[in-house]
């Protein structure tokens, strides 16, 4: 008699069962990694718009606890830090990292010093500061400056009320494609609206950026507007710091390739210039 047929099928639904059972367990293992990536662009935007609000609540309740000049401050960088750095300042202040836009507490027997410029200006902010501790207040105008239009609309309020005793300042990178009789002339505006603050005015010479076909940028456009902003300068009698002349022999080490920023220890660099040329300013004779 044959063998019945239906032994050799069992076995196998039965081995082939117990194989099906386990890549479930191992499958359940990972699946809450897997299931904390977004899986698509809808999902990835909201994730990050729920990241940026609970930061936000806890900025919220962190700016609630300040004092009022400190929340006065906070309120003019909530207006002027703009949809990009804004958020960035918020989880800079609910992790407890100082930034560029830190509110000074000034030491009223210390000149009182007021940064201006783009984000290169923001990248040094912070060195200079340090370099300066006990010899200066050091303070940031609250906003990336950008070019001499946004300087036009915004000066005012970069100002604020308090009196300064000097104000270190650049507009260019922004201004690389603003035709130079348009440079020329806001500078013009913007340097005589700052010294009628009774301020020592320095003006840092824009640094140096690289060809980049693809952003129309060249690094002729920078030369061109800082012997254009020379001239205002020395029309007007304003000192000038110049960054560009500082930094240009280190910049295979400090500037990243088709970068117009720096490394942190270009910026280091950078700070320690500026404060040298706000200490050498402060102790120069009235302009």
């Amino acid at each position: 008699m044959n063998p019945p047929r239906f032994i050799v099928p069992v076995v196998l639904t039965v081995t082939t069962l117990c194989a099906w059972q386990r890549p479930p367990l191992v499958a359940s293992a990972a699946a809450p990694a897997t299931q904390a990536e977004p899986t698509n662009a809808a999902e990835a935007a909201a994730k990050k718009a729920a990241q940026e609000a609970a930061v936000g609540e806890k900025y919220a309740a962190l700016v609630a606890r300040l004092s009022p000049e400190e929340q006065a401050w906070e309120q003019v960088l909530q207006d002027q830090l703009g949809s990009f750095y804004l958020p960035l300042h918020k989880a800079d202040k609910v992790a407890g990292r100082g930034n560029a836009w830190d509110f000074v507490q000034d030491d009223p027997s210390l000149p009182r010093v007021l940064l201006i410029g783009d984000s290169v200006s923001r990248g040094y902010t912070q060195a200079a500061r340090k370099a300066l501790a006990g010899k200066a207040n050091v303070h940031r105008a609250p906003a990336n400056c950008g070019p001499t239009a946004s300087g036009i609309k915004n000066l005012d309020v970069w100002l604020g009320d308090g009196r300064w005793d000097l104000i270190h300042f650049n507009f260019g990178i922004h201004d690389r494609n603003t035709p130079i009789a348009d440079y020329v002339a806001r500078l013009e505006t913007l340097v005589e609206r700052m010294q009628k603050t009774g301020a020592r005015l320095v003006w840092a010479t824009t640094t140096p950026i690289p060809d980049v076909a693809e952003s129309r940028q060249t690094a002729a456009s920078i030369v061109e507007r800082n012997a254009a902003a020379a001239a205002v300068m020395q029309r007007h009698g304003v000192a000038v710091d110049d960054l560009f002349g500082f930094i240009t022999p280190h910049l295979a080490e400090v500037q990243p390739p088709n970068d117009v920023h720096f490394t942190p220890q270009g910026y280091d660099r950078l700070g320690g210039q500026v404060a040298d040329s706000i200490l050498q300013n402060l102790k120069a004779k009235p302009q």
